[in-house]
């Protein structure tokens, strides 16, 4: 199936890559509160790719797509339900995701491509499992067939309408006979199930009496070893019967991008010092993530003072040297100045210069960061707070040199 023209496109990106995937079993998207549910969860999941299941929309159509996505940079592959039964939807985020090629099964959707910053083909494969065990064995007996023929990252991922084993089930009833052969078509493609946090179960049944988890993640070797650490957590299910469950590399969530900065730091002797000293600050967080981000406090911290120290005063000091250098050249239209004399007006001149020079560049730096936040996406040149300066490369570079050798020790040890 061809993919859509537009999700190709491509917009400047950091090379840092991170990942969410999305699965949710919509149960219909005939009602506006559907639509505002997954939208929510869209916005502020921000994904990279949300699969969706039991759509029982004969073909969903553009422009409920990108009111879903919230706007218009996504790429999407569908297959229709069959009399207000079934029907499947995966989209993906094309300033993140660049997809290759996709296809359309009876029981399944496939996408292959790469996130943007990563060399590594990946093919996302997106489940509605049946509810008969004779469709279920030809679903089963034809994603066989399909991961082994081809060597590649692997994710395999939705509502797969079967479980593993008996504490899969609360109140209903659990077929040994059915979970075995599920248990075998995962080892022989070499498959492994993310754990999932949050939520044991992940589907309800509209009386709240009956329990299951029925959504998975299952990624092969070469799909986990592209991140760091993924893992895998069950939302509220809301609208549905079923949660939504999220796939994500933990090291997404840090906030907000914890500062600016400025190429003019980076003309001053001593920056990457600050950088380096910050980082090696003590802090108190035990978990990887929040580790990270109280180093990232730190740097912050320790470079404003830094730049308060460097920066804080240039007005003054402009003003100072200006009134300086005005003295000087009228002292020497009334008299002959000595060498001393005029080495003291002419250094006072430089560095009056100098400052102001300074001073223009972080202004302008300054204004065109916050003309970036207004700039629309299909503008071309969307990223926020100057990602395609040298400066944050730097600032970067020196950090993650810093990351690479605490993992590096941490692995030793």
């Amino acid at each position: 199936m061809e993919i859509p023209s537009n999700s190709l496109i491509c917009s400047p990106r950091y090379c840092i890559v991170f990942m969410k995937i999305i699965s949710i079993n919509v149960r219909g998207l005939g009602v506006e509160d559907k639509i505002g549910w997954v939208r929510g969860i869209c916005s502020s999941e921000k994904p990279d790719l949300i699969a969706l299941q039991e759509t029982k929309c004969k073909q969903v159509e553009d422009r409920l797509i990108h009111a879903l996505w919230g706007n218009s940079d996504c790429g999407y592959i569908q297959k229709e339900a069959v009399d207000n039964s079934g029907g499947m939807l995966l989209v993906w985020d094309i300033k993140n995701y660049v997809a290759i090629s996709a296809c359309v099964s009876e029981f399944f959707l496939v996408v292959k491509g790469h996130w943007k910053g990563c060399d590594q083909d990946s093919i996302i494969v997106h489940v509605y499992g049946p509810h008969d065990d004779a469709s279920k064995k030809i679903m089963w007996e034809s994603l066989d067939y399909f991961v082994k023929s081809i060597d590649a990252a692997w994710l395999v991922c939705g509502e797969f309408n079967e479980v593993r084993e008996p504490s899969d089930r609360l109140n209903c009833v659990f077929h040994q006979r059915w979970a075995n052969r599920f248990n075998k078509f995962i080892a022989e493609i070499n498959l492994i199930e993310i754990p999932i946090s949050g939520r044991k179960l992940t589907r309800i049944s509209d009386d709240g009496l009956k329990f299951s988890k029925i959504d998975r993640f299952l990624a092969s070797d070469k799909f986990i070893n592209l991140w760091d650490d993924l893992s895998v957590i069950a939302l509220d299910r809301k609208e549905s019967d079923h949660c939504s469950v999220v796939l994500r590399d933990k090291l997404l969530d840090y906030g907000p991008k914890p500062f600016e900065v400025f190429n003019e730091w980076f003309n001053k002797e001593g920056v990457e010092e600050v950088i380096k000293e910050a980082w090696k600050k003590p802090v108190t967080s035990i978990h990887s993530d929040s580790m990270f981000g109280d180093h990232l406090k730190n740097v912050k911290y320790c470079l404003k003072q830094w730049s308060n120290a460097t920066f804080g005063n240039l007005d003054k000091e402009i003003g100072t040297l200006k009134l300086k250098v005005e003295d000087w050249g009228k002292k020497a239209e009334s008299c002959s100045l000595n060498d001393i004399d005029r080495a003291d007006w002419l250094e006072a001149r430089r560095c009056w210069i100098e400052n102001e020079k300074s001073k223009t560049k972080m202004l302008k730096q300054k204004a065109r960061s916050r003309w970036k936040t207004k700039v629309r996406p299909e503008d071309g040149d969307c990223l926020v707070v100057l990602r395609r300066k040298k400066v944050e490369e730097k600032v970067v570079e020196v950090v993650c040199s810093l990351v690479r050798k605490q993992m590096r020790e941490g692995r030793e040890e």
